[in-house]
C-alpha cells in the first residue's frame, strides 16, 4: 500500500506538474493568465515596430532594416523557446525573470540606440557597423525573451486547469495573437504620434514588468518561497525605478542627444505627425539649415544653386502653368516665382506641417520670398504618386519633382515608371518635366537608373550636374551617408513627351546668380561623360535603388 505523501511545508513550491495553489477559483485563474498573454504580446510587438522605426530613421533604407529585425527576432524566438525547457519545472520564478528582463531591454531599446548614434558622431571608422550590430544585438535579445516566454506560459496555462494541449494552445495563441494586433495598432496611432520613441518603449517597459510581476506575485505566490517573492518584487520595483527615471529624463536627454547631431544652434524641433523636422541657425549671420527625419534636405550656404538648377532650365519654354511635387519648405516655388509670366503653380506636399513651418516661421519663410503669400500659389496636402492619378491629363507646362532622394526607400515609388508615367501624363504638349536624380558623382547608378526609368516611361530625357560647394547640402540623401561623405554635385533629369528638350535658360527671364547656359552646357556634357550602360528600369514591384 502507498502511503500518502505528507503535506508540503507552507513557502514550499509544489512539484513540477502538479496543480498551483491558487487564491481564485481556476477560471479566474485561466482568465488572469490569458490575460497577460495579450498584454505581453502587445509589448512585444510593440518593441518590434519600436526597433524597426529608429533604425529606419538612424539607418535608412527602412525595408532592410525590417528586415533584419523580423528575421533575427523570429529566429531568436525559436532559440528562446527550446532554451526555456529547462525552466519549465520553475515556470513560474521562470516567467517572472523573463518578463524583468525583458522590460528592461526592451524599455531602454530605443534610448540606448539614439544615444550611441547621437553622441558617437558619425557611423564612419570604428563605428561603421554599429548602428546594425546594435540593432541585430536587440533583435537578438528580445527574440530570445519573447521565445522563451511561450514554453512557460504553456506550463502556467495547464497548472492552472489541466485540459488537452490543442485547447491549450489555440487558447494561448489566440490571446498572443490578438495582443500583438492590439500593439501593433497602438504603435502607430497612439504611441508613436502622443509619446513618441523613447518614452513609447519605456511605457511599454513598465507595462510588461506589471503585467509579469502581477501574475507570478499574485496568481502564483504560493508557488515561490519566501526568499523568490522578495526577490522577485525586489527586481521588479528595480526597473520600473528604473524606466520611471528614464522617462522623467527623457526630455532633456532628447534636448542633448539633438544638440549631439545637430549642433548647439538649433531653433525649431517638432514632430509634424509625417516627420521630424528641425531648424537650425537662420539667425545673426548663420545660414538656415533644414532637416527632415534627420537628413540634410535644405542647406543654407548652397541652397539657391540647387534650386536654380532644379528649377529654371524647366522653365525654358512655355511655363504658365507649374506645378511642384514636394518642396514644402518653398524654395524651388521661390525660383518659379521669380517669372512674372507664371500664373498658376500648384504645390503638392505631403506634409502641411512643413508648409505651415514655411509659411510661419522667420528665418524660413525670408530665405523663401514669402513664396505662400503670392496669389498664384495653390497648395494640396497630399502623397504625390496618389495626387497625380487624379490629375487632369495635360494640365501642366512644367513639372518641378523635388522630392527625397531615391535612396529613401520610403520614396522609391515616387522614382518608379508608373510615377513618371502619371507625371508624363499631366503635361501639356511640349511641357517639360524635371527630377533631382541624387549625387552624380558618389552614386552614378541611382542617377542613371533614374533616367533610364524616365525614357521607359516614353519621356525624352536630357540629363545634367551641377557641381555644389562642399558644403553639406546633400537635397535629401540619408544622413546615415555622414557629412564626411556628402555629394560634391546634383543630378538632375530634364524630360519632355513629345521631343528632346533643350538645356538652356528662359529667353527673357530674371537671370539665375549660380548659372548660365554655356555652365549647363558643360555641364551636361560632363554627365553624358559618366553614363552606365546595362542600368534597368524601376518599377513598383521591382525597385532598383
Amino acid at each position: 500500500m502507498i502511503e500518502p505523501h505528507a503535506p508540503a511545508p507552507p513557502g514550499t513550491p509544489p512539484p513540477w506538474g502538479g496543480p498551483a495553489r491558487l487564491p481564485v477559483r481556476p477560471a479566474t485563474g485561466r482568465f488572469l493568465v490569458l490575460a497577460c498573454v495579450f498584454v505581453c504580446a502587445a509589448c512585444g510587438l510593440v518593441y518590434e515596430l519600436e526597433l524597426v522605426a529608429l533604425a529606419s530613421y538612424l539607418v535608412g533604407d527602412s525595408v532592410t532594416q525590417a528586415s533584419v529585425v523580423l528575421s533575427v527576432m523570429v529566429f531568436a524566438m525559436g532559440v528562446g523557446s527550446l532554451a526555456a525547457k529547462r525552466l519549465r519545472r520553475q515556470a513560474a520564478t521562470g516567467f517572472a525573470a523573463l518578463e524583468v528582463l525583458l522590460a528592461l531591454v526592451g524599455g531602454c531599446s530605443a534610448l540606448a540606440l539614439y544615444a550611441v548614434f547621437a553622441f558617437t558622431g558619425d557611423w564612419g571608422g570604428i563605428w561603421a557597423n554599429g548602428p546594425r550590430v546594435l540593432l541585430v544585438a536587440f533583435s537578438l535579445a528580445i527574440g530570445l525573451l519573447i521565445g522563451a516566454e511561450v514554453p512557460l506560459l504553456m506550463e502556467l496555462i495547464q497548472r492552472v486547469r489541466r485540459q488537452d494541449p490543442g485547447g491549450a494552445v489555440a487558447d494561448l495563441f489566440a490571446a498572443d495573437y490578438v495582443g500583438a494586433l492590439v500593439g501593433g495598432l497602438a504603435f502607430p496611432f497612439l504611441l508613436l504620434p502622443f509619446l513618441g520613441q523613447l518614452t513609447s518603449s519605456l511605457l511599454t517597459g513598465a507595462v510588461n514588468v506589471v503585467a509579469g510581476g502581477s501574475l507570478v506575485l499574485g496568481l502564483f505566490r504560493r508557488d515561490l518561497g519566501r526568499r523568490a517573492r522578495w526577490v522577485l518584487l525586489t527586481a521588479n520595483v528595480t526597473v520600473l525605478g528604473v524606466l520611471a527615471s528614464a522617462a522623467v529624463l527623457v526630455d532633456d536627454f532628447e534636448q542633448a542627444a539633438r544638440h549631439a547631431v545637430y549642433g548647439d544652434d538649433i531653433r525649431v524641433a517638432l514632430q509634424t505627425g509625417v516627420q521630424e523636422v528641425v531648424l537650425t541657425g537662420g539667425t545673426a549671420g548663420r545660414p538656415l539649415d533644414l532637416y527632415l527625419d534627420g537628413r540634410l534636405r535644405v542647406g543654407g550656404r548652397d541652397e539657391r544653386r540647387y534650386h536654380e538648377a532644379l528649377v529654371h532650365p524647366a522653365l525654358n519654354g512655355r511655363h504658365a502653368r507649374v506645378l511642384i511635387l514636394g518642396g514644402g519648405d518653398g524654395l524651388a516655388l521661390r525660383e518659379v516665382l521669380r517669372h512674372a509670366d507664371v500664373r498658376r503653380v500648384d504645390v503638392v506636399e505631403i506634409d502641411a506641417g512643413l508648409v505651415r513651418l514655411a509659411r510661419t516661421d522667420p528665418a524660413l519663410s525670408r530665405l523663401n520670398g514669402h513664396a505662400y503669400g503670392d496669389a498664384r500659389v495653390h497648395v494640396a496636402t497630399a502623397d504625390a504618386f496618389g495626387w497625380l492619378r487624379g490629375a487632369p491629363a495635360g494640365s501642366y507646362d512644367v513639372v518641378v519633382s523635388d522630392l527625397p532622394d531615391p535612396g529613401i526607400t520610403a520614396s522609391t515609388k515616387l522614382y518608379s515608371q508608373e510615377f513618371y508615367g502619371l507625371a508624363r501624363r499631366v503635361l501639356a504638349p511640349g511641357g517639360r518635366l524635371v527630377v533631382h536624380a541624387g549625387p552624380l558623382t558618389s552614386r552614378p547608378r541611382v542617377f542613371w537608373t533614374v533616367e533610364t526609368t524616365m525614357r521607359a516611361a516614353g519621356l525624352r530625357t536630357v540629363p545634367y550636374r551641377v557641381a555644389g560647394r562642399d558644403t553639406g547640402f546633400t537635397a535629401g540623401p540619408d544622413r546615415s551617408a555622414g557629412t564626411f561623405r556628402v555629394p560634391h554635385d546634383w543630378g538632375f533629369v530634364l524630360a519632355s513627351a513629345d521631343r528632346r528638350p533643350v538645356l538652356g535658360l528662359p529667353p527673357g527671364g530674371p537671370p539665375p546668380r549660380t548659372l548660365t547656359t554655356a555652365g549647363l552646357a558643360a555641364d551636361a556634357a560632363a554627365a553624358e561623360g559618366t553614363r552606365l550602360g546595362g542600368t534597368r528600369v524601376s518599377t513598383l514591384v521591382h525597385p532598383r535603388y
